[in-house]
Formats: structure tokens, sequence, C-alpha cells
């Protein structure tokens, strides 16, 4: 049976580069990755954006990020994850596909390139694709919908994008 299945691939906000020896892993977000945070948490309420598993990068970008939007999102299982740390498209693709088939949506809290290479590679071409293939800056929040009875189904051009949003567009 089809089901309707979302998926939330949201890049991690902005991090500060201001301390040269910390390791990349242990990057903090910056002011303004702080405030892209707080505008992408209040879209996900207004949004009611809830998703039922959360899977999160071990970076320290990445975890703080979650940590701001933990409020928005309700009540989901939350994997912080070492393997989502700088991983490739097709590595963030087989994690999705090992999603059990019970859960209904899913967010992915990640970096680029990986992220940005995967929303191209799942939606389906179509117009509001386009705004996607140019930039999917920090704190950007793509969502696509598959039908599939199972995630196992997620594969290149099987996904819907429905909405992207950016930080910036919420800002001010």
């Amino acid at each position: 049976m089809l089901t309707m299945r979302r998926l939330y691939l949201l890049r991690h906000a902005k991090s500060t580069w201001k301390d040269p020896d910390l390791a990349d892993l242990d990057r903090p977000l910056a002011r303004r990755g702080r405030r892209a945070s707080k505008a992408i948490a209040g879209y996900l309420r207004e949004q009611d954006i809830e998703p039922e598993l959360v899977l999160c990068s071990s970076a320290r970008r990445t975890r703080e990020t979650l940590q701001r939007l933990e409020p928005a999102l309700g009540s989901p299982t939350v994997r912080i994850e070492p393997e989502l740390y700088a991983a490739s498209a097709s590595a963030l693709l087989e994690r999705l596909r090992r999603v059990p088939d019970a859960v209904g949506s899913v967010m992915l809290i990640g970096h680029n390139p990986g992220m940005h290479h995967l929303a191209l590679d799942v939606a389906r071409p179509a117009p509001a694709v386009r705004e996607l293939e140019l930039k999917f800056p920090t704190a950007a929040l793509a969502t696509l919908v598959v039908q599939a009875a199972s995630w196992r189904a997620l594969d290149r051009g099987t996904a819907e994008l429905v909405d992207f949003v950016r930080s910036r567009d919420l800002e001010g």
C-alpha cells in the first residue's frame, strides 16, 4: 500500500569560524545561525511540522541547530548519528532507506554538499526545483513528499519538492 511520506531536509544554521584552532566538527553556531534557527523554529510551529524521526549529524553546529528547534518539533525520536557528518548524497540516501516503514515523516539535519545533492537527486524535475538548484543555504528547509510503501523506495526522482524555505525569507 502506498503511503505519503514526508522528508524534511534541513541544512544546519550558520556556524562561526572565529576560532581557527577548533576542528570543523566542533564549530558552534554564529549569532546569525542562532537567529536563523529561531526563525526556522517559528516556521515549523506555524506549519505544524512535527516529524516522527529526526536524524542529526553529530557536528556541534547541527546539534545546536536541533537544540534550538526541539521545542517546535513536538516529540520526535531523535538520533544523533556521527556517520551523517560530511556524508555524501548517496550515504544519506542509504541511511534514509533504513528508516522503519512505520515512520511517516523524517527530518534530516546535515551538511552540504551532501544535503544539496540529495535534495536534487530525489526531487522530480519541476519548476519549484529551480530555486533549490541555485543554492541550499544554511538554515534552509526542503520539504519533499514521496508516495511509497517503504522508505526503501526512495530514489532518484521519486519525491516531489513541495516547499523550500530559507531562514532569510522568514527574518525581518
